[in-house]
Protein backbone atom coordinates (compact mmCIF):
# COMPACT_ATOMS: atom_id res chain seq x y z
CA UNK A 1 0.00 0.00 0.00
CA UNK A 2 2.78 2.41 0.93
CA UNK A 3 4.62 1.62 -2.31
CA UNK A 4 1.50 2.46 -4.36
CA UNK A 5 1.19 5.82 -2.61
CA UNK A 6 4.86 6.58 -3.29
CA UNK A 7 4.48 5.64 -6.97
CA UNK A 8 1.35 7.83 -7.32
CA UNK A 9 3.06 10.79 -5.67
CA UNK A 10 6.19 10.38 -7.79
CA UNK A 11 4.09 10.18 -10.98
CA UNK A 12 2.12 13.29 -9.98
CA UNK A 13 5.31 15.23 -9.26
CA UNK A 14 6.90 14.18 -12.56
CA UNK A 15 3.70 15.15 -14.40
CA UNK A 16 3.59 18.60 -12.80
CA UNK A 17 7.29 19.15 -13.53
CA UNK A 18 6.98 18.11 -17.19
CA UNK A 19 3.86 20.25 -17.76
CA UNK A 20 5.59 23.18 -16.05
CA UNK A 21 8.60 22.81 -18.34
CA UNK A 22 6.23 22.74 -21.31
CA UNK A 23 4.39 25.97 -20.44
CA UNK A 24 7.36 27.84 -18.94
CA UNK A 25 9.33 30.28 -21.08
CA UNK A 26 12.21 28.60 -22.94
CA UNK A 27 15.12 27.90 -20.63
CA UNK A 28 18.18 25.61 -20.65
CA UNK A 29 16.39 22.77 -18.81
CA UNK A 30 13.32 22.80 -21.06
CA UNK A 31 15.54 22.94 -24.16
CA UNK A 32 17.71 20.04 -22.99
CA UNK A 33 14.73 17.82 -22.16
CA UNK A 34 12.32 19.05 -24.84
CA UNK A 35 12.02 15.61 -26.46
CA UNK A 36 11.01 13.94 -23.18
CA UNK A 37 8.69 16.82 -22.24
CA UNK A 38 6.93 16.73 -25.63
CA UNK A 39 6.60 12.94 -25.50
CA UNK A 40 4.78 13.27 -22.17
CA UNK A 41 2.66 16.34 -22.94
CA UNK A 42 1.46 15.69 -26.51
CA UNK A 43 -1.33 15.04 -27.34
CA UNK A 44 -3.14 14.39 -24.04
CA UNK A 45 -1.81 17.13 -21.76
CA UNK A 46 -1.24 19.95 -24.24
CA UNK A 47 -1.62 23.41 -22.71
CA UNK A 48 -2.72 26.60 -24.42
CA UNK A 49 -4.29 29.94 -23.52
CA UNK A 50 -7.59 29.60 -25.38
CA UNK A 51 -9.54 29.58 -22.13
CA UNK A 52 -8.51 33.22 -21.63
CA UNK A 53 -8.35 34.29 -25.27
CA UNK A 54 -10.71 32.03 -27.19
CA UNK A 55 -10.43 31.70 -30.91
CA UNK A 56 -14.03 31.13 -32.06
CA UNK A 57 -14.62 28.75 -34.90
CA UNK A 58 -15.27 30.39 -38.26
CA UNK A 59 -16.23 27.10 -39.92
CA UNK A 60 -18.30 24.03 -39.15
CA UNK A 61 -16.56 20.74 -39.83
CA UNK A 62 -18.17 17.39 -40.39
CA UNK A 63 -15.61 14.62 -39.92
CA UNK A 64 -16.70 11.24 -41.25
CA UNK A 65 -14.83 7.96 -41.52
CA UNK A 66 -15.15 4.69 -43.36
CA UNK A 67 -13.34 1.38 -43.12
CA UNK A 68 -11.77 -1.10 -45.45
CA UNK A 69 -11.97 -4.73 -44.35
CA UNK A 70 -10.62 -7.88 -45.96
CA UNK A 71 -13.12 -10.74 -46.08
CA UNK A 72 -12.03 -14.37 -45.48
CA UNK A 73 -12.16 -14.97 -49.25
CA UNK A 74 -9.62 -12.17 -49.80
CA UNK A 75 -12.04 -9.61 -51.20
CA UNK A 76 -12.14 -6.14 -49.69
CA UNK A 77 -15.20 -4.32 -48.45
CA UNK A 78 -15.49 -0.58 -47.96
CA UNK A 79 -18.10 0.58 -45.46
CA UNK A 80 -20.30 3.61 -45.87
CA UNK A 81 -19.32 6.92 -44.29
CA UNK A 82 -19.96 7.18 -40.54
CA UNK A 83 -20.39 10.74 -39.19
CA UNK A 84 -18.03 11.04 -36.19
CA UNK A 85 -18.95 14.69 -35.61
CA UNK A 86 -22.66 13.88 -35.32
CA UNK A 87 -21.91 11.38 -32.55
CA UNK A 88 -19.95 14.02 -30.61
CA UNK A 89 -22.67 16.63 -31.15
CA UNK A 90 -25.39 14.22 -29.98
CA UNK A 91 -23.40 13.42 -26.82
CA UNK A 92 -23.09 17.12 -26.00
CA UNK A 93 -26.51 18.42 -27.10
CA UNK A 94 -28.69 17.25 -24.19
CA UNK A 95 -26.00 16.86 -21.56
CA UNK A 96 -25.84 19.77 -19.09
CA UNK A 97 -22.28 18.80 -18.10
CA UNK A 98 -20.61 17.29 -21.18
CA UNK A 99 -17.05 16.12 -20.76
CA UNK A 100 -14.19 18.12 -22.21
CA UNK A 101 -13.14 14.99 -24.10
CA UNK A 102 -16.54 14.60 -25.75
CA UNK A 103 -16.55 18.22 -26.83
CA UNK A 104 -12.99 18.59 -28.05
CA UNK A 105 -11.09 15.36 -28.74
CA UNK A 106 -11.98 14.98 -32.40
CA UNK A 107 -11.96 18.72 -33.13
CA UNK A 108 -8.55 19.25 -31.47
CA UNK A 109 -7.09 16.18 -33.17
CA UNK A 110 -8.14 17.59 -36.55
CA UNK A 111 -6.78 21.07 -35.73
CA UNK A 112 -3.44 19.55 -34.69
CA UNK A 113 -3.40 17.44 -37.85
CA UNK A 114 -3.91 20.58 -39.96
CA UNK A 115 -1.15 22.40 -38.07
CA UNK A 116 1.35 19.60 -38.68
CA UNK A 117 0.40 18.44 -42.19
CA UNK A 118 -0.83 21.40 -44.17
CA UNK A 119 -2.62 20.52 -47.38
CA UNK A 120 -0.71 17.51 -48.71
CA UNK A 121 -1.30 14.93 -45.92
CA UNK A 122 2.41 14.03 -45.68
CA UNK A 123 3.89 13.88 -42.17
CA UNK A 124 7.19 15.76 -42.11
CA UNK A 125 8.04 15.33 -38.45
CA UNK A 126 7.58 12.91 -35.59
CA UNK A 127 4.87 15.16 -34.17
CA UNK A 128 3.03 15.11 -37.50
CA UNK A 129 3.21 11.31 -37.60
CA UNK A 130 1.98 11.15 -34.00
CA UNK A 131 -0.98 13.43 -34.79
CA UNK A 132 -1.84 11.31 -37.84
CA UNK A 133 -1.87 8.14 -35.71
CA UNK A 134 -3.87 9.90 -33.00
CA UNK A 135 -6.56 10.99 -35.46
CA UNK A 136 -6.65 7.54 -37.08
CA UNK A 137 -6.93 5.86 -33.68
CA UNK A 138 -9.86 8.06 -32.63
CA UNK A 139 -11.69 7.15 -35.84
CA UNK A 140 -10.79 3.46 -35.62
CA UNK A 141 -11.94 3.14 -31.99
CA UNK A 142 -15.26 4.80 -32.73
CA UNK A 143 -15.80 2.76 -35.89
CA UNK A 144 -14.90 -0.49 -34.11
CA UNK A 145 -17.49 0.32 -31.42
CA UNK A 146 -20.09 1.22 -34.07
CA UNK A 147 -19.43 -1.75 -36.36
CA UNK A 148 -18.81 -4.24 -33.58
CA UNK A 149 -15.50 -5.52 -34.89
CA UNK A 150 -11.89 -4.72 -35.63
CA UNK A 151 -10.86 -2.15 -38.20
CA UNK A 152 -7.95 -2.74 -40.61
CA UNK A 153 -7.83 0.54 -42.52
CA UNK A 154 -9.61 3.82 -42.05
CA UNK A 155 -10.18 6.85 -44.27
CA UNK A 156 -11.44 10.22 -43.11
CA UNK A 157 -13.45 12.82 -45.01
CA UNK A 158 -13.70 16.37 -43.68
CA UNK A 159 -16.37 18.70 -45.02
CA UNK A 160 -15.70 22.33 -44.06
CA UNK A 161 -18.62 24.74 -44.22
CA UNK A 162 -17.75 28.42 -43.59
CA UNK A 163 -19.90 30.23 -41.04
CA UNK A 164 -21.32 33.40 -42.55
CA UNK A 165 -20.54 36.64 -40.76
CA UNK A 166 -23.57 38.27 -39.16
CA UNK A 167 -25.22 41.00 -41.21
CA UNK A 168 -23.44 44.29 -40.73
CA UNK A 169 -20.39 42.74 -39.03
CA UNK A 170 -17.24 44.83 -39.46
CA UNK A 171 -19.24 47.33 -41.50
CA UNK A 172 -19.45 44.90 -44.42
CA UNK A 173 -22.39 44.93 -46.78
CA UNK A 174 -23.99 41.45 -46.54
CA UNK A 175 -24.94 41.54 -50.21
CA UNK A 176 -21.35 42.31 -51.24
CA UNK A 177 -19.78 39.51 -49.23
CA UNK A 178 -19.54 36.43 -51.42
CA UNK A 179 -20.11 33.15 -49.57
CA UNK A 180 -17.04 30.98 -49.31
CA UNK A 181 -17.33 27.56 -50.92
CA UNK A 182 -17.77 24.34 -49.00
CA UNK A 183 -14.53 22.35 -48.98
CA UNK A 184 -14.39 18.54 -48.95
CA UNK A 185 -11.09 16.85 -48.13
CA UNK A 186 -10.57 13.10 -48.39
CA UNK A 187 -7.56 11.85 -46.46
CA UNK A 188 -5.56 8.80 -47.53
CA UNK A 189 -6.30 5.31 -46.22
CA UNK A 190 -4.43 4.61 -42.98
CA UNK A 191 -3.62 1.19 -41.59
CA UNK A 192 -4.56 0.71 -37.94
CA UNK A 193 -4.12 -2.19 -35.56
CA UNK A 194 -7.02 -4.47 -34.68
CA UNK A 195 -8.40 -2.23 -31.92
CA UNK A 196 -7.58 1.15 -33.41
CA UNK A 197 -4.95 1.90 -30.75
Amino acid sequence: MRAAVVVCLATALVHVLLVFLHVAPPNPVSRQYSRQVNAWVFPLFEQNWRLFAPDPESVNRQISARTLRTAPDGSTRVSGWFDLTAVDNAAVRHNPFPSHTTQNMLRRAWSSYLDTHGGDDRPRSQRALMMQRYLANIAAERLAAHLGGPVERVQLRVITVPIAAPAGANGADPAAAAPKPVETRNLPWWKVDSHGN
